[in-house]
């Protein structure tokens, strides 16, 4: 049924698309180009999506041919929108002036125009896509943030703390853009480093040719980090139970080999002139059909109100489930899983959108309740598509302030 209803709209937007093309040009040189990219791009999908493949995840060539696939299909999507549209304002306006002579032009021209406009209007997101997969994907960015605690001990004030988030290794490709990221998270000379889970796809050996680079990742006070859903091994299937264990097994001997503290359900005091803050690290809790293996009560047994708490959990869903209402008070809680869905318009301190705001309340950046904080990652790989418009990867640094926010 899913492949009827694609094949129904694919063909909807190809007429409109394929008129707009005519109306603009006669060389039939354009046409067979137009048609022999059409084809090899559907083809390709078509080929990629029916392959037999190790895990659910699109990784490689798939993600590539999906990649390429919405391309063509947003072109394709925005000259139907334009065309269909003045289709539509035609039949409107002749079943009310059915013999009309106020025209400024004449139709065909008025056709021809609205197409060279709707072509040059569906070049934009053709473009952003494309230019999302070659360049996008590793604009790597640093998003800086100063966060205010009353209860602050005076020893980290000033205190700055490093994120990274969804590595995704198994999408990887490009060691050279990689190492830029890496060298750019260690310039930022933080006293401590946490990454927030999803380290791979599907299996612990995606991580294996990338573990020692980012086994270079360093501060002063190390590197903490936890498990996302990807990590748990549910989007493979797996021979026995036992392997699927192992392999779980094997990406926390990861962690461990790459210098990385893994939290799982626990907590750690970083101590500091004999005043200390708590990092708190709870497993994946997701909504929905999520992994849900955090135990927030577990991780942070002992700890009391009055502790300075950090808290890791990969999916955002769990603070507002549980953590922002939490008796402890945790002051601040570090996320990702989202991507701000590698696709969206951001203007820095005016505006963001991305379709993922309609799953996610907390989707990307800091957002406060209660006086209680979380910050959102949009990542620092890629997942599926294999590109991000509008929304780079990410390093975010923030900065530990005692007192209140300035006005």
């Amino acid at each position: 049924m899913r492949w009827i209803i694609f094949i129904v709209f694919f063909l909807f937007i190809e007429i409109y698309a394929y008129q707009a093309l005519k109306t603009i040009t006669r060389n039939h040189w354009v046409v067979i180009v137009y048609f022999l990219v059409t084809a090899a791009v559907l083809g390709n999908f078509l080929y990629q999506w029916l392959a037999p493949v190790e895990g659910s995840v699109l990784t490689g060539a798939r993600g590539y041919a999906f990649g390429f696939l919405l391309s063509l299909m947003l072109f394709k999507l925005f000259l139907t929108l334009i065309m269909f549209g003045e289709d539509l304002f035609r039949l409107s306006q002749g079943a009310f002036e059915k013999f009309s002579s106020k025209e400024n032009f004449s139709l065909p021209s008025r056709r021809k125009f609205l197409s060279q406009l709707a072509m040059g209007i569906a070049a934009i997101p053709l473009a952003s896509v494309l230019y999302g997969m070659y360049q996008g994907r590793y604009n790597f960015r640093v998003l800086n943030y100063t966060l205010y605690f009353e209860d602050l001990p005076d020893s980290f004030d000033g205190y700055r703390l490093a994120q990274i988030s969804d590595i995704h290794s198994g999408s990887f490709d490009n060691e050279k853009k990689i190492k830029y990221g890496i060298d750019l998270l260690n310039e930022q000379e933080s006293d401590m480093v946490v990454f927030t889970g999803d380290l791979v796809n599907n299996e612990a050996s995606e991580m294996k040719p990338w573990q020692e680079l980012f086994g270079q990742i360093k501060a002063r006070d190390g590197v903490y980090s936890i498990l996302g859903n990807h990590d748990y091994g549910d989007y493979k299937d797996w021979n026995t139970a036992e392997e699927k264990k192992q392999n779980l097994d094997t990406l926390k001997e990861t962690h461990t080999k790459m210098g990385w503290k893994l939290l799982l359900n626990e907590h750690k005091f970083i101590e500091r002139n004999g005043e200390k803050i708590a990092l708190v690290g709870v497993e994946n809790w997701g909504a929905g059909g999520f992994k849900k293996e955090g135990d927030l009560d577990k991780a942070g047994n002992g700890l009391s109100e009055k502790d300075f708490k950090v808290l890791l959990s990969h999916d955002p869903s769990y603070w507002q489930e549980k953590i922002k209402k939490d008796q402890k008070n945790y002051h601040l809680t570090l996320s990702g899983h989202t991507h701000g869905m590698q696709f969206g318009i951001e203007i820095p301190g005016w505006f963001k959108w991305s379709p993922v705001q309609y799953r996610y309340q907390n989707w990307a950046g800091i957002y406060e309740e209660f006086g209680r904080y979380i910050n959102v990652n949009r990542g620092f790989g890629y997942l599926a598509f294999p590109g991000r418009v509008g929304i780079w990867p990410e390093i975010s640094v923030i900065e530990l302030k005692k007192g209140s926010k300035p006005a």
